[in-house]
């Protein structure tokens, strides 16, 4: 790895420091929750510039920091593009159905704005 490399590459906690508050906080925000379900819909890794977010670019890097830190997605570069990856079996590890519970409490409350 280059020095340039290692310059680049982002911090994420270990499994073990992910913390439930920290979770439910990122998961919390509409635009991050946005975010979440794009990733879950796709065992892809999807770049920043693929999400079209309500918000500046400032607000964006703020929105996947706070679930970086928090540990539910993985980012890394690619090129000059940053990736972005759902953490969804570490997190499942560690709260058993909380994931999946609030993706499906997230698409029932839309189909009900939707309907």
């Amino acid at each position: 790895m280059t020095e340039r490399d290692a310059a680049r590459v982002l911090a994420h906690p270990e499994a073990a420091e992910i913390r439930l508050e920290g979770v439910l906080h990122a998961l919390s925000d509409p635009v991050r929750l946005s975010i979440v379900r794009d990733l879950a819909a796709t065992e892809a890794e999807l770049a920043c510039s693929y999400f079209e977010l309500p918000v500046t670019k400032s607000t964006t890097t703020h929105h996947f920091r706070v679930l970086r830190e928090s540990g539910v997605v993985r980012q890394c570069y690619r090129g000059t593009a940053k990736m972005n990856g759902l953490r969804r079996a570490e997190l499942a590890e560690l709260f058993p159905g909380l994931l999946d519970g609030v993706l499906a409490a997230a698409a029932a409350e839309q189909a009900r704005d939707d309907g």
